[in-house]
């Protein structure tokens, strides 16, 4: 097959086919429509099986945040106080100058008062973490820790059952009763609610475990709205269902497990009743939850579940993602294709990142870690022994921490340092771009090339560019390419050029001819991964008790552990608060794109009647959402979304838009899980009182 590596040209009608490049399970495969130079649409591909040719609201919008007329198209430097937005345009060469010189006069000093932060603003294994790593790499910069998502369940997938490996997603389609716990799949995981909808018109009964009635949970057939931070609680009282009437695989728990009696001795405190009291749902709730799962297990049924990282955002989240994961053990439901749990298929990806990233850059260096969920508090840290030196320079790509990170007042003060030295690279003048000193125009997902793995199915993508770049738009490669060059970094690593990389991210374990012919091609993975046990653990079974985590001095076995803000009556912070996405935005991925946020209309808190009413609250009222943190400002929803004794703010809209310039992060906080380091922004309690 003849494939064209050049640019795509300037006149004719023609499609090219990518990959979404958004933090979200599906990673979709794309085709623009091209006309003479300009991308007119982008669709779904309906030859990738995943994607179908449904695209999400979002990314169906894609045209309209390339050509966004907001869009940075020059680079910027900072002409005002930092915070106020105020820039002028300035060229390339004088930009990258003074930051290559500035960088290279920190690095002198002490290489670890600069900081890399990014995050998933694109999911490109190239434009993401590539040329960029090598970078900070070589500069022997200080590492960030990269946890503000998915690090706690990771760090309990890995500890129980291996890695980031589960069921295939198309399997769910076969599944006879599904459990969606803690997630909103129409909002977030689209094509996996398609594969429910199959299942439900086969039969099959679905159940959403959620905090608030989402979307997805007012079409499943039955909700259970615990409170947040009480999953552990719940699914170690299932386990006492199914040890007391013995819906259990025996068979499959001796030759596939390690803990087994450690574990059924903890599962047997957790009566229905204890975990009710705690969950704040009732007995019969729980029981008949646990039978409905154990009663269909038992008959040979396909039982699965879906979990999504919003249970993990609380100060036992790690404990609660290990305690689901052993379910499908106890019962044996993952000897079946469409039995079993998905969180995140991102293990099975063998991608080459040490040739990506060049980790040896960093030679016998071993730089501080920095982690990024805790930015607020880095970034006024003065320096010392304990933490290190000062933090100098920041240079953000693919991230709004302004917005996105917790504890968003500290954050702020962090930024609005004059002597902090930060560039970012962006599309447009977020609310972090407001604080930068110089902002570079980055390329978007039409106009670069990269390669893209997913956590939700099994398929790698390629991304080819449809149309040159905008203005004088530049990848992240090549912003971090010229910065090298005119640091005297000679390496020839910092001259390979995109396309390069993106052959190198896989090498000969995938066919790089049928990347560029079809735009995706599938990764091994057995239809039924632990049929046979063969987990990826260090026993190779499914390790209920966990070794490692009783060495790091660590409970070996999953339990319950209570929020650090646990609302009680009386108290003054006496409501609990997450803050899921709104269903139109992605973090605070397009909150600037007109269309989308007319849907979405302005920041909501949702509230239950019964709380609203204690407060002399009507729906419509400007309410002040308040703790020791900060307060916020919004419009008050009053609905049933909300359960008693939980507000829901949706987030992540840019603290620009808000009414006093915050966003619900103000009263979010840095403490982190209790394992994988990470936040804990749905363990937040509150008060809130009306607002004139």
């Amino acid at each position: 097959m003849q494939v064209s590596y050049l640019p795509p040209p300037a006149h004719g009608n023609f499609e090219v086919t990518g990959a979404c490049p958004h933090d979200c399970p599906d990673t979709c495969s794309l085709v623009t429509s091209v006309q003479d130079g300009v991308a007119v649409k982008v669709h779904g591909n309906p030859a990738h099986p995943h994607t179908g040719g449904v695209l999400c609201t979002k990314v169906s919008r894609y045209t309209e945040r390339t050509y966004h007329p907001e869009r940075v198209l020059r680079p910027l430097k900072r002409s005002g106080p930092k915070g106020s937005g105020q820039f002028v345009e300035v060229g390339w060469d004088e930009a990258l100058t003074d930051i290559a010189t500035r960088l290279g006069k920190i690095a002198t000093r002490n290489a670890e008062a600069i900081l890399p932060y990014s995050y998933a603003g694109t999911m490109g294994l190239v434009q993401g973490d590539g040329m960029a790593a090598r970078f900070f790499h070589q500069i022997g910069a200080s590492l960030l820790d990269r946890t503000i998502c998915a690090s706690a369940g990771g760090a309990a997938l890995d500890a129980t059952i291996g890695g980031k490996i589960g069921m295939k997603v198309e399997f769910f389609a076969e599944s006879d009763l599904i459990l969606i716990w803690g997630s909103n799949s129409i909002a977030s995981n689209l094509h996996f609610w398609r594969h429910v909808q199959t299942a439900k018109r086969n039969g099959a009964r679905i159940i959403c475990i959620d905090p608030r009635k989402t979307e997805t949970a007012e079409k499943c057939h039955q909700h259970i709205a615990l409170l947040p931070g009480t999953d552990a609680a719940l699914a170690l009282a299932l386990m006492h269902e199914l040890i007391r009437n013995d819906w259990l695989d025996h068979a499959y728990i001796a030759q596939h497990t390690l803990g087994w009696d450690a574990l059924r001795a903890r599962a047997l405190e957790w009566t229905p009743a204890r975990a009710a009291e705690i969950c704040g749902i009732s007995v019969a709730e729980i029981e008949n939850l646990a039978r409905e799962y154990g009663e269909a297990c038992k008959a040979d049924k396909n039982v699965a579940i879906r979990l999504n990282y919003g249970m993990q955002r609380v100060h036992g989240g790690g404990n609660a993602v290990r305690a689901v994961a052993c379910l499908p053990a106890l019962t044996g439901a993952w000897r079946k294709r469409a039995g079993g749990m998905l969180l995140s298929n991102s293990g099975v990806h063998a991608a080459n990142k040490a040739t990506l990233q060049r980790p040896d850059l960093l030679g016998e260096r071993r730089p501080r870690i920095i982690n990024m969920s805790a930015i607020g508090n880095a970034l006024l840290e003065p320096g010392g022994p304990a933490f290190g030196p000062q933090i100098e320079a920041l240079v953000v790509y693919n991230s709004n921490p302004v917005a996105v990170a917790p504890d968003s007042g500290r954050v702020v003060q962090g930024f609005a340092r004059e002597d902090l030295f930060t560039v970012v690279l962006e599309h447009f003048q977020t609310d972090t771009a407001d604080y930068a000193d110089y902002i570079l125009p980055a390329t978007t997902q039409l106009e670069h090339w990269d390669i893209h793995t997913t956590y939700g199915h099994t398929d790698v993508l390629l991304n080819r560019p449809a149309i040159a770049p905008v203005g004088q738009a530049r990848s992240n490669t090549e912003v971090f390419r010229a910065l090298a060059q005119r640091m005297g970094f000679n390496n020839p690593c910092f001259a390979e050029d995109d396309l390069t990389m993106v052959r190198q991210a896989f090498g000969d374990t995938l066919s790089f001819d049928e990347l560029l012919g079809k735009g995706f091609a599938t990764a091994s993975l057995p239809d039924a991964p632990f049929a046979l046990g063969k987990f990826p653990t260090p026993s190779g079974k499914c390790e209920f008790f966990s070794q490692r985590l009783a060495d790091a001095g660590q409970d070996g076995l999953p339990d319950h552990v209570p929020n650090y803000e646990v609302p009680q009556a009386g108290d003054i912070y006496p409501l609990a608060m997450i803050s899921p996405p709104a269903r139109n935005f992605l973090n605070s991925s397009f909150v600037n794109v007109k269309s989308l946020r007319d849907i979405e209309g302005e920041p909501l808190l949702e509230m239950h009647a019964d709380d609203a009413a204690a407060r002399g609250i009507a729906s419509g009222d400007t309410v002040r959402i308040f703790n020791d943190r900060g307060s916020y400002r919004c419009t008050v929803r009053i609905n049933q979304r909300a359960r008693p004794g939980v507000v829901n703010g949706l987030g992540v809209w840019w603290r620009k838009l808000g009414l006093d310039g915050s966003n619900v992060n103000e009263l979010t906080n840095q403490r982190l899980t209790d394992m994988g380091r990470a936040p804990t922004f749905y363990d937040c309690a509150v008060q809130v009182e009306y607002c004139d």
